[in-house]
């Protein structure tokens, strides 16, 4: 690495975003730049173990952001090559044709995309192969049409989640196999073959895969995009500002703190930045933003100059704006039988996504979650134990446990935005009772059921592994807003190509040019519009 290396490309961030659209750039032969801010995820007994991961925090980055109270809390961020898919559960889902267009919630509305369904889908297709999701088109009758199947077969249910699927069909609903990417073999019974990298473990969901098994975007994409002479990567390299011209109409400069990895989390655990390091500047013909839709709205606002006094890429002041997260909720039912399942999330069901007999509003979805074990259940009881007094121990709590996870969505507000202070510091205003009546109906429909499939509503224990106690807003794995796109410069940041405006080669590529984000996981739309993009650029460098 030298300091004046010109590029054809430079990409910040290895995520779904910046990682996918690196892989898919890479065989141009144009030169190519990723900066990573962390380096990559150290294979070590405690990426499986319970405690480290959930309890301790031990990889989530070491840094505090601030709401809207000026209070500091932790963001569940994770600064690694790969980015946040290390941690994420791997749940693939396309957003659903109806969430591309105007679409009236309880609590308001969510706007249309400046493009449809059917000109993502194609993409999805693309990007549920490249990721290897398995699952089964056809099943779920809110889904849009596909253009061909999922390339591997559904993850097939162990025998107390095929129960719950069965129960859920006798009561005339929809139950399908969620789609997951895994590179996993199965045999005729769902077991994995002696080949299979993945082994059908208990550790899918928030877990880093110790054996490389889960798709995330350093497996899939980065690595192989490395096996490219014309792509480098540079780690611990903490981009803090964009440069332009004298014009303002082009980024001229990519100016990072690039560190030594020797500390600060990265490769030792934490995921944080090294300290020391020195600053370097980069250039590059086309300049690629993936860090996150929150720090990607923070990088574009400390890039502000004379030409760009409110932030690069913000003469609409969107920039920061329409800050989304799902109204999430996981719930705990205790099974009558104990629950021997390992790997859980296998199954989904959406019969009210989009409403139900006595509500004419979208409820959202409902889908397994990893299973817990007495460690999570532990470290959660502070949240629960003083309205539920459990009569059973944590182990047989966890042996009995069944875990859903509920998704609903919340709509874009301006006033639920990403800003700068004097010093640099990241403040999160966020409206947390956001369109949340849908979402309370949904966990109604399951909490009405639950004595109809085997297991005891009287145990209902709602917490979230994902939550930290009384630090709500830190739960930032589903993030996306804040830099939209659109038709119109007067209220987007990005055209429909996802570059912005205001600039001639700058494009953003994470979940921050979402201008609704749906009631399913947006890791998959992020993928497939990272390959759209890219066929965009690769046009545009010949």
């Amino acid at each position: 690495m030298t300091d004046s290396r010109h590029y054809d490309v430079i990409v910040i961030g290895t995520g779904a975003g910046g990682g996918t659209i690196a892989h898919r750039l890479a065989p141009t032969g144009k030169r190519i730049l990723l900066l990573e801010r962390g380096g990559y995820l150290p294979r070590e007994r405690d990426n499986w173990d319970s405690t480290a991961v959930f309890v301790k925090g031990k990889y989530r980055a070491p840094e505090f952001w601030y709401d809207r109270h000026g209070d500091q809390f932790p963001p569940e961020v994770n600064y690694y090559v790969g980015g946040n898919t290390k941690f994420y559960g791997a749940a693939l889902f396309r957003l659903r044709p109806e969430d591309f267009g105007e679409l009236r919630h309880h609590g308001g509305l969510s706007p249309a995309w400046p493009l449809g369904y059917q000109d993502l889908e194609p993409y999805y297709t693309q990007a549920e192969h490249l990721y290897l999701v398995h699952g089964r088109h056809g099943e779920d009758p809110t889904e849009g049409p596909s253009s061909a199947q999922y390339a591997y077969p559904p993850v097939r249910h162990e025998p107390r989640i095929q129960r719950l699927s069965d129960d859920l069909e006798k009561r005339g609903l929809h139950p399908f196999h969620l789609p997951i990417g895994v590179n996993l073999t199965q045999d005729e019974r769902g077991r994995a073959v002696h080949t299979s990298a993945c082994i059908r473990c208990d550790r899918v969901d928030g877990f880093p895969c110790l054996v490389g098994a889960k798709s995330d975007a350093q497996v899939v994409c980065v690595d192989p995009a490395l096996e490219h002479p014309n792509v480098e990567m540079v780690t611990h390299a903490n981009v803090r500002r964009l440069d332009t011209d004298a014009t303002g109409r082009n980024v001229t400069s990519v100016v990072a703190m690039v560190g030594d990895g020797n500390g600060g989390g990265g490769e030792n655990g934490g995921g944080g930045d090294s300290p020391g390091g020195s600053t370097v500047e980069f250039s590059a013909d086309i300049v690629i933003v993936a860090c996150g839709a929150v720090n990607s709205a923070a990088l574009l606002l400390r890039s502000a100059n004379d030409r760009h006094p409110r932030g690069l890429a913000n003469s609409s002041d969107v920039v920061g704006r329409h800050y989304m997260r799902h109204n999430n909720l996981a719930l705990m039912a205790i099974s009558e039988e104990p629950n021997d399942t390992k790997f859980q999330k296998t199954l989904a069901l959406h019969d009210w996504y989009l409403g139900s007999d006595d509500w004419d509003y979208p409820l959202g979805g409902i889908q397994m979650l990893g299973k817990s074990d007495s460690e999570q259940i532990h470290g959660e009881a502070p949240r629960w134990a003083g309205a539920v007094a459990p009569d059973m121990p944590f182990e047989v709590l966890a042996h009995h446990a069944v875990d859903f996870w509920l998704c609903g969505e919340d709509l874009p507000a301006a006033d639920n935005r990403v800003t700068l202070d004097g010093n640099g510091d990241i403040h999160l205003a966020l409206d947390e009772k956001n369109n949340i009546a849908g979402l309370q109906r949904l966990r109604h429909e399951l909490q009405g059921m639950l004595g109809h499939l085997g297991m005891r509503e009287h145990h209902l224990l709602p917490h979230s592994i994902y939550l930290h106690k009384g630090m709500p807003i830190g739960a930032t794995a589903h993030q996306a807003g804040t830099v939209r796109f659109g038709h119109d410069p007067a209220d987007s940041a990005l055209d429909v190509n996802c570059k912005a405006h205001d600039l001639d080669n700058l494009y953003v590529v994470d979940t921050s040019f979402f201008p609704s984000i749906g009631a399913v996981n947006p890791s998959l739309t992020a993928i497939a519009n990272a390959l759209r993009v890219g066929d965009h650029i690769a046009e545009r460098l010949q």
